[in-house]
């Protein structure tokens, strides 16, 4: 396509030259990787080795949204039209009345029906109740002390306990079984009218009576017997979900989400994944099988990472998430963003630096560090999870044409973005107001905090003595608790003083009290920060 010969807008081809449009867009290298520790699972996914997205899944914390619960209603909020509800949380979750859902009698009728001594009805042979209204109150249909089926909706957030949903869905790679209604809905990314046929007879032929889904944007490219299998599966765990009422007593969950590196894995897997890395031998099995099932052609690239370096550093991860989860975040030529986090909203201040001292036409200069604020905005609101309203301070266009193509570039740049979100046009101050949906908290819920080797005294251990406080603490290991194999972690800098020479402190060390030594860089580590650690990773000094 021939851009700049056509007579649309002039500004058009300082975008060719910056080479910053989306025209023949090729496809992105995308990778994840995935950090397992005995307390939790950082999940890191890469686009031509870029940091888009970080995830942190606390292991065994519970309350992960999809996890569906069998829980007890403690109280009525009729002027919210809300109530809450106990699921197990330490804060009860937050249920409101929209939420209910149309068919949450049904639902009911069938968690009823699984109340100890009571026989129960199948969705498939039941008649389902009528639709609840739009405008009812919620104290029609909840009561204190009632059992409900309930979905987690949205992760508790800080002091906020999760929010719930009674219209429960249950989501697959290419289909979202929804109980309790016999529509097939199709996603709109989908746009031949052969292909939704397909799918709909597809669909159709599997599904029992009122039972309904919506069929993913994957589905489009998947074979029809992948997606009667997904069908079945989802149904399968929809049985297992409704059986399991019986077993327990509220609070108590039903059925669980798969895991965060699973789930990303199910939503975001195609053809431009060239490698999913992970250091965990069990969590290695556990992708390796589940890509197995929906597509096994790609199981190849899935690799267990046995490198000594720590995964995270292997990759290049670390150094980002140090540069990224701050307040100046850097730009080409000078320019810098300012992140700032207040209660009410996030604000995101772009800057030129130094750059328009040495540029004659400051509308282009504007422009072009508007263009590469835009792409590292839409990276950062995915990587650092900003949820709510954003509003980004713009370097001020004259020309209303340029304030257009800011907003388009914008709204490509964040089409990728999974979150719900809304953008609006710049407005004649050159500001930009984004609304995003967060489901999960984010991922690093303030950019600053009190140094922990310092502990906010701006003063730490003299790092002459660093050698010394390492060697003591070896000496004791080695001789008053018998110890014959200590890895030290330090920061890099460290490592390298500890290693250089031939007769390094490392080997004099080991020479003067027979033990072996293992010197191993970790850059999230502080200058000063040491961990002890035997043969197969336990800590030796606490």
């Amino acid at each position: 396509m021939q851009i700049c010969r056509d007579n649309i807008y002039p500004e058009l081809r300082s975008l060719t030259r910056l080479g910053l449009h989306h025209i023949d867009k090729k496809l992105m290298n995308r990778e994840l990787v995935i950090n397992v520790t005995p307390s939790e699972i950082t999940i890191a996914l890469c686009e031509d080795k870029v940091l888009v997205e970080l995830n942190k899944e606390q292991c065994q914390s519970g309350f992960a949204v999809g996890d569906i619960y069998l829980g007890k209603v403690r109280k009525i909020m009729p002027g919210l039209n809300a109530a809450f509800v106990n699921i197990g949380h330490e804060k009860d979750a937050f249920i409101h009345y929209l939420d209910l859902g149309g068919q949450f009698q049904s639902l009911q009728k069938v968690v009823d029906s699984r109340q100890p001594g009571k026989r129960g009805v199948k969705v498939e042979t039941m008649k389902l109740e009528p639709a609840i209204d739009k405008v009812g109150k919620i104290a029609s249909y909840l009561q204190v002390g009632q059992t409900v089926m309930v979905q987690v909706a949205k992760e508790a957030i800080s002091t906020k306990g999760p929010r719930l949903t009674s219209d429960i869905s249950l989501a697959g790679r290419n289909v979202v079984l929804v109980p309790f209604t016999s529509k097939i809905f199709i996603s709109q990314k989908i746009r031949s009218n052969e292909t939704k046929k397909r799918l709909r007879q597809v669909a159709s032929k599997v599904l029992p009576k009122n039972f309904g889904v919506i069929i993913r944007t994957a589905a489009a490219e998947a074979q029809d017997a992948d997606i009667e299998q997904d069908i079945l599966s989802l149904l399968e765990r929809w049985n297992q979900a409704v059986g399991n009422i019986r077993k327990n007593t509220a609070p108590a969950l039903l059925i669980s989400e798969m895991s965060r590196a699973n789930t990303i894995i199910r939503d975001s897997l195609n053809s431009t994944f060239s490698q999913i890395t992970v250091d965990d031998e069990t969590m290695y099995r556990e992708i390796k099988s589940y890509i197995k099932i929906i597509d096994p052609q790609l199981e190849k690239i899935v690799k267990l990472y046995k490198g000594t370096v720590p995964i995270f550093d292997n990759f290049d991860i670390s150094k980002q998430i140090k540069s990224l989860f701050a307040k100046y975040v850097s730009l080409k030529r000078g320019a810098y963003l300012i992140i700032e986090h207040t209660e009410a909203m996030n604000v995101i201040d772009v800057n030129s630096g130094n750059r328009t001292k040495a540029e004659v036409n400051q509308e282009e200069t504007a422009m072009e560090v508007n263009l590469a604020a835009a792409k590292e905005i839409a990276r950062q609101l995915r990587l650092r999870d900003l949820g709510g309203i954003v509003i980004i301070d713009f370097i001020d266009l004259h020309k209303v044409q340029n304030r257009q193509l800011l907003f388009n570039e914008m709204t490509q740049l964040m089409a990728s973005d999974k979150a719900k979100h809304t953008i609006l046009p710049l407005t004649k101050f050159g500001l930009m107001q984004i609304t995003r949906q967060r489901v999960r908290p984010v991922a690093i819920q303030d950019v600053t905090d009190v140094c922990p080797t310092c502990n906010g005294s701006g003063r730490i251990e003299p790092t002459v003595l660093l050698d010394r406080k390492i060697e003591n603490q070896i000496q004791f290991l080695a001789e008053d608790r018998g110890v014959k194999y200590i890895r030290l972690q330090v920061s890099p800098y460290v490592a390298s003083y500890l290693n250089k020479g031939i007769l390094s402190l490392r080997r004099r060390w080991s020479m003067r009290y027979r033990v072996w030594i293992k010197v191993v860089a970790d850059q999230s580590l502080g200058m000063i920060d040491v961990k002890y650690l035997g043969r197969k990773g336990e800590l030796l000094i606490e």
